[in-house]
């Protein structure tokens, strides 16, 4: 799997209809009106999120 910035992640959220709910430091929080889930996705530039989270994220959210 192709190493993906908290960036480029939250951009795949917003296209899969995830809103920003808040943001908390360098941590934004994501909603989405048919799901009880929040999300939170690390904004830290353009570094890569580790593995173990993008699977995790990509889980929860359903977006491939």
């Amino acid at each position: 799997m192709k190493n993906i910035s908290g960036n480029e992640f939250a951009s795949m959220l917003k296209k899969a209809g995830w809103k920003l709910a808040r943001i908390n430091g360098s941590h934004h929080i994501y909603v989405k009106e048919d799901r009880e889930e929040r999300i939170s996705v690390p904004i830290h530039g353009n570094k890569p999120l580790k593995i173990g989270l993008l699977n995790h994220l990509l889980k929860v959210t359903g977006t491939k």
